[in-house]
């Protein structure tokens, strides 16, 4: 249970760092975001982060075999990049239709795939 709940925190604090990291480049749309100097734009981007480390903090404190988790360092840092990844190709796909997932991206996500395995093989 504990593994799930870390990476049911992974996935939350992924969707908050990728809002944080690339929706402000779709916000440009608003007028009101549009007419905001960068230092307000990195301050919005800041807040949405701070619920990002919320998720992120507790899932790597829950899940670190150290603190009685299931995961080895090594393994819960190759597990959020794997989120991190998916949670970015759907919020991609959603928000910026614009953008083309190719081979070599479907390629580069089925390496990673094949790094949780070998992370986690004996």
């Amino acid at each position: 249970m504990t593994s799930l709940y870390t990476i049911l925190l992974l996935i939350a604090s992924n969707i908050f760092m990728t809002f944080a990291w690339y929706g402000h480049l779709r916000m440009k749309d608003f007028s009101w975001f549009a007419s905001l100097p960068l230092i307000g734009v990195i301050l919005i981007s800041w807040g949405i982060a701070f619920f990002e480390y919320c998720f992120q903090v507790p899932a790597n404190r829950i899940g670190y075999d150290e603190n009685g988790g299931p995961f080895s360092l090594i393994q819960l840092k190759i597990i959020q990049e794997v989120v991190s990844l998916t949670v970015f190709v759907v919020f991609t796909t959603v928000v910026f239709r614009n953008e083309t997932f190719r081979w070599n991206h479907i390629l580069a996500f089925i390496l990673m795939v094949v790094a949780v395995y070998l992370v986690f093989k004996k």
